[in-house]
């Protein structure tokens, strides 16, 4: 199945991908604490989304799974001084250099193909979705926390 070849290819892809993004993130003017940030330390963050992206495409991953991550990831970036603005560039990034990694590869040349594409799309656009939506959760509850006990 196309779809399959594309999870693959992106989850052996990974580091070029992840990569493309680091350089994006630390250059953009959308994301200036990514710039100050150690880049290993986001380069692994970026590698834990890539090199997993089947398991989180996955039918069998739980909603409740992946809620638990990102909001656990918001709460985070919160800790470590990011802006909520930030995060989310920072993530419709990591979504913006996997699909220039799969149209760079011109896997849609028959209409199965394209609809197989259109498929994983939806897949991909979901899961993005959901996790710019726990993140943002996870962070605006941490900052709630926060200003409940006078730390902001």
């Amino acid at each position: 199945m196309l779809t399959r070849r594309f999870i693959k290819m992106i989850e052996t892809r990974a580091d070029k991908v992840a990569k493309l993004w680091l350089k994006e993130v630390r250059q953009s003017k959308y994301t200036p604490t990514y710039h100050r940030f150690p880049e290993e330390l986001l380069f692994e963050r970026a590698m834990a989304i890539y090199e997993r992206l089947g398991y989180w495409l996955s039918p069998e991953t739980k909603k409740e799974e992946i809620r638990h991550f990102y909001m656990n990831l918001g709460a985070r970036r919160f800790q470590e001084g990011f802006k909520l603005d930030e995060v989310i560039m920072a993530i419709i990034l990591l979504k913006r250099y996997l699909w220039l990694e799969v149209l760079s590869e011109g896997l849609t040349s028959t209409n199965l193909e394209l609809y197989q594409a259109l498929e994983l799309n939806n897949q991909v656009v979901l899961y993005f979705d959901r996790s710019i939506y726990y993140t943002t959760q996870g962070f605006m509850e941490a900052l709630e926390s926060a200003q409940a006990v006078g730390q902001v």
